[in-house]
């Protein structure tokens, strides 16, 4: 796919694609726009068309067209390349090995279902007694319903299908569409049906509700897996709700995909809804693009206790923070809140706890802790969460916690979570052992790196460092390569830098931002200064790293490398720039 990106690149401006985004206005060979992902008032959010990348300072994330319609859109690579393709009227399927086979497949899906979906509103509006049920009995109004795509299928065995193939379509194309049902016929019937779409709005897919009740059915049925549609990574609502989680910097998940029209309806828009409680790591990496912030609303039943037992997991992994949102009492979901009082529903979710606190609590409540077993089996679950957690000052506030709950001393609750699992340190020494400080910033780095970039004569500044003292490994091999190479490097990057382009346009691009119209007597004393932060950062970092080792040592009773190690710090401390 190289090949396919390189020519949609080239035949998209980058300050096009961003500018539908972000207001810029050209400053020389660059445009500068106000940050779309902090609340700045001074622009620092620079496009360059040159190099074809973008830099924010504000936040420090940078890229090229495909990182930046990522992140807007919250899609991953494939789906960006996919929606920039067709702003650039650039086939993908001319790049793939199947002779575009697959694409083409997945194209007459899409269209298909686009049918599909105005099929089934034209349907809406002739069929009374399904308008009475969306309108109604569901209270959907005329705005909502169209900006949700919500239509109705005939309870008939085949219309839908008679009025596709009439278009030209196959049985094999409706079926790649997830249209049909095992006999060929009509998958959606009865039902008052609403789109699923992707991150750029397209169909892949429906989600169906009967209704008529009828035992013999099941209340819900969703389009299956498809070319187009993962019930996996799927995200209910994500395309209508991206403006709203940027803005208020979180997302909440409810279970079904009327809860979420239901809140979109009456203005609390940041919401979304996965397979029911079935949630992925995939869908937490989609809403992480967008914000760190999640917050589950799911029932406080088993069900939902073991969906955020295992959501906990998945956040840790992505590295986000979780919270739940608890509905009051006579409320069995948010659809049904809502209809009761909108603003219970906004106060239900601005009352969102930390999620492994809901879960603690919950293992209280369905445990008698004035017994000793209740007191066992609530602390051998509440332990196993904690000692789950990687950050060690969040494992010593939840220890604590669950030391009040149930009244166990902390070295008995210690002793337990560390008997209790072979591989698990005790919590102290844990907690020592992750006590090492952050490594040099890499601001300092990327400014060191960048003023040699765009004036050669610094670079001897350079042989100062080693690549130890660098964050980066992009940055270690820039490093590397400029103590050895003294031409100019402007927007033709060297070959022997290939590899890491955008890395090195993105930090040419933020030095000629931020020393425009410097002299080159300036540079020089500006990297000194950067020079001497770097080193003394990174000695900081060593002489910690080599207190905590003695710490260890000394706990060890191991006096020999206690002792080596004094010296190793007595010596950092005394050495000076």
């Amino acid at each position: 796919m190289q090949d396919a990106k390189e020519e949609v690149r080239a035949r998209l401006a980058i300050e096009d694609v961003v500018g539908e985004y972000v207001q810029l206005k050209r400053t020389g060979r660059n445009f500068k726009g106000l940050s779309p992902f902090t609340d700045e008032r001074t622009p620092s959010f620079i496009v360059s068309p040159d190099k074809q990348i973008w830099h924010d300072f504000s936040s420090g994330k940078g890229g090229d067209v495909f990182s930046f319609v990522m992140l807007m859109e919250g899609m991953e690579f494939r789906q960006a390349l996919e929606h920039l393709a067709r702003r650039a009227g650039v086939d993908l399927a001319l790049f793939s090995g199947d002779d575009g086979k697959y694409a083409k497949r997945k194209a007459r899906a899409r269209e298909a279902l686009e049918l599909a979906g105005r099929f089934f509103q034209q349907a809406l509006v002739r069929t009374p007694e399904a308008l009475t049920y969306v309108t109604k009995k569901r209270g959907l109004g005329r705005q909502i319903i169209e900006e949700f795509n919500i239509g109705f299928a005939p309870d008939s065995s085949a219309t839908l299908v008679t009025v596709l193939t009439k278009r030209g379509f196959t049985r094999q194309e409706l079926h790649d569409a997830g249209l049909t049902n095992r006999f060929g016929g009509d998958l959606f019937r009865g039902r008052m049906v609403v789109a699923l779409s992707d991150g750029t709005g397209g169909l892949v897919g429906f989600t169906g509700r009967i209704i008529r009740d009828d035992p013999k059915a099941p209340k819900y049925l969703n389009t299956p897996q498809t070319v187009l549609f993962d019930k996996s990574r799927h995200i209910f609502g994500l395309f209508q709700a991206k403006e709203a989680i940027r803005k208020e910097d979180s997302v909440v998940i409810v279970e079904g995909n009327l809860d979420v029209i239901s809140s979109h309806q009456v203005g609390v828009k940041h919401v979304v809804a996965t397979a029911g409680t079935a949630m992925t790591e995939q869908h937490i990496k989609a809403l992480s693009r967008l914000t760190r912030r999640i917050r589950l609303a799911f029932d406080g039943d088993k069900a939902g206790l073991a969906a955020t037992e295992r959501a906990i997991g998945l956040a840790q992994n992505v590295g986000v923070d979780l919270e739940v949102v608890t509905l009051p009492a006579g409320a069995k979901d948010p659809d049904e809140l809502i209809q009761q009082e909108p603003k219970l529903w906004s106060q239900a979710i601005d009352a969102a706890v930390p999620a492994v606190e809901w879960v603690i609590h919950q293992y209280e409540q369905r445990e008698n802790l004035k017994s000793a077993e209740g007191r066992r089996r609530f602390t051998t679950r509440a332990l196993g969460l904690v000692r789950s957690l990687g950050d060690a000052v969040e494992k010593d506030y939840y220890l604590h916690m669950v030391q009040k709950l149930s009244g166990a001393s902390l070295a008995a609750l210690e002793e337990k979570m560390s008997t209790e699992s072979k591989d698990a340190p005790r919590l102290r020494k844990t907690a020592v052992a992750k006590e090492t400080p952050r490594p040099p910033s890499a601001d300092l780095e990327d400014a060191a790196l960048g003023i040699a970039l765009i004036e050669p004569s610094t670079r001897r500044w350079l042989a100062a460092l080693t690549p130890d003292m660098i964050e980066t490994e992009k940055g270690k091999n820039l490093l590397l390569f400029l103590q050895h190479y003294s031409e100019n490097i402007s927007d033709d990057i060297p070959k022997e830098l290939q590899n890491i382009a955008e890395y090195v346009k993105i930090v040419l691009l933020k030095s000629e931002t931020r020393y425009a119209n410097w002299e080159p007597q300036e540079f020089q004393t500006e990297m000194a200064r950067v020079i001497k932060q770097i080193i003394t950062k990174h000695r900081e970092i060593k002489k910690q790293q080599l207190i905590n080792q003695l710490r260890e040592a000394e706990d060890l009773g191991d006096d020999s490398l206690a002792e080596s190690l004094r010296r190793h710090i007595n010596t950092l401390i005394k050495e000076k720039m």
